[in-house]
């Protein structure tokens, strides 16, 4: 009785791995839908806000890869957050600096406000201040540099972010600093007739003593102020003017890891923590710990001079003994023509600025079963056969090509165009018609792309309609355009020679 069961097991196990098997052949087959926003093709969600939304997405034209930034256009004119997003937009289209995140640029559909960015894959500068606490002096130098460089280039161009602190500061993969989020930034534009700027924003932590007494304030001197306290915290692990630890503050909520970042990113305290941290600033009392140097010490407290008019300039920073050590400035190629056509363009209602939104098949993908059943028995070689123009075959080819789907597809259409065809696309389906009728009437030629690998796809063209020699003629003009798209095997290339 039990080798029954025993048997009985086994056959059901076995059962249950053919229909794995038969589902996993199935939806191999079946086309994948992908998202495109104009030449962008669209991935997974990497961030999420109370406005927006970022995700991964990919130009389909040169494969770089970037982060798209999406914003409800409904929810963005409800809040009346349209001039901000215009500012923000037209800030970083000026700021064209290596350690700024880049804005490549933005498009609208008739919902949506799509923004796109330098993909950064580094991270924050915050969680590494968290996750491994303060940093030796010179790799502390080394971001300080960086951002004394990039908001002395911001000043120069009429821009103030505001907003700086650890959050907004993100990581390349090669460690180089990367200014982001200008949504609070001022241009110098924004200046009244007392030569200052009166809004009061930022982080508490970071804003500076002339912000938050709500008199007026110079954007230059105040970002400077969020400079000197970013260096305070890569050198000692904690904020300046903060009774907490930021070790301690990020280990109390370690189960709920991401309200450290909003707690610290609050816009406006209230109540008697906020006066104490207000008084704090203001007569910018802090301590540094014993282990910064006398360099590092005497740089801070220049920086963090509550008095705006005393306060340290960039260009003394620049000639500071301790920030020169290794200084080397970046060196790249600016660019003043700036164009803000496509920022005011997003908020029209006119269809011919909105970017098209689509969703489309991906080529269907090829399993072995499928590539030997389109083969001649067993012999794949018919499969990677460039020379089939002959009268080998009679309404029907193939050929493999390395190249993208939709250079395939492009190739073909601009081959056959001057061939007398219409062209008829559906995702990685074409109808080629010839205008002229032959002797069986217009010939109709139909490609098919199937994806057998990642990079290797196969193209299918079949006579649909019309004439057979009529079909292999075209297929020999076809096959000649398209020679820098067919696959040939090193034979192949030896035998051209």
């Amino acid at each position: 009785m039990a080798m029954w069961l025993a048997i009985g097991r086994i056959i059901k196990s076995l059962k249950n791995c053919e229909k794995k098997e038969v589902e996993s052949v199935k939806s191999m087959s079946q086309p994948k839908i992908k998202r495109r926003v104009g030449i962008y093709e669209v991935g997974r969600t990497i961030g999420e806000g109370t406005f927006a939304k970022v995700k991964f997405a990919r130009n389909s034209e040169t494969g770089e890869p970037v982060a798209l930034k999406i914003l409800d256009k409904e929810k963005v004119l409800k809040h009346k957050m349209a001039e901000q997003i215009k500012r923000e937009v037209a800030t970083m289209k000026l700021i064209k600096h290596p350690n700024v995140v880049q804005l490549y640029e933005v498009m609208g559909s008739k919902t949506k406000i799509f923004i796109v960015l330098e993909f950064v894959t580094g991270g924050e500068l915050f969680d590494k201040i968290v996750n491994h606490g303060r940093m030796r002096e010179d790799e502390a130098r080394r971001y300080f540099q960086q951002l004394i460089n990039v908001v002395d280039y911001c000043h120069s161009r009429g821009v103030y972010h505001r907003d700086l602190k650890p959050e907004n500061l993100l990581l390349d993969a090669n460690g180089n600093l990367k200014v982001s989020d200008f949504g609070l930034s001022a241009l110098s534009q924004q200046v009244r007739d007392d030569g200052l700027l009166h809004t009061t924003c930022g982080t508490p932590n970071y804003v500076a003593p002339e912000v938050l007494n709500d008199r007026g304030y110079e954007g230059a001197t105040a970002d400077l102020w969020s400079c000197g306290v970013i260096l305070f915290v890569l050198l000692a692990g904690y904020l300046p003017f903060d009774d907490s630890n930021l070790m301690n503050l990020y280990k109390k909520v370690s189960i709920l890891q991401f309200f450290c970042k909003i707690i610290l990113s609050t816009l406006w305290l209230s109540g008697s923590h906020f006066s104490y941290l207000h008084a704090q600033i203001s007569a910018a009392e802090f301590t540094c710990p014993p282990w910064l140097s006398f360099g590092a010490m005497k740089l801070i407290t220049k920086i963090l001079d509550p008095n705006p008019m005393t306060r340290v300039k960039i260009p003394e920073i620049l000639e500071d003994e301790w920030f020169k050590k290794g200084y080397k400035p970046p060196v790249f190629e600016e660019k003043d023509d700036i164009n803000l056509d496509d920022v005011e363009a997003v908020f029209k209602d006119s269809e011919e600025h909105h970017v098209k939104e689509k969703k489309e098949e991906q080529p269907t993908a090829m399993n072995a079963f499928e590539l030997i059943s389109m083969s001649k028995g067993l012999n794949l070689e018919n499969l990677f056969d460039t020379e089939q123009v002959g009268m080998e075959f009679k309404r029907e080819t193939r050929f493999t090509s390395r190249c993208p789907a939709n250079e395939i597809i492009h190739k073909i259409e601009e081959a056959a165009k001057p061939l007398g065809f219409d062209v008829h696309k559906k995702n990685y389906k074409m109808r080629l018609e010839n205008m002229k009728a032959g002797r069986k009437g217009n010939l109709n030629v139909a490609t098919e792309i199937f994806q057998v690998a990642p990079s290797l796809h196969m193209v299918e063209v079949r006579k649909a309609k019309g004439d057979t020699l009529e079909f292999h003629k075209f297929y020999k003009n076809l096959s000649t355009s398209l020679d820098d798209v067919v696959w040939k095997t090193e034979e192949d290339m030896q035998e051209m020679k």
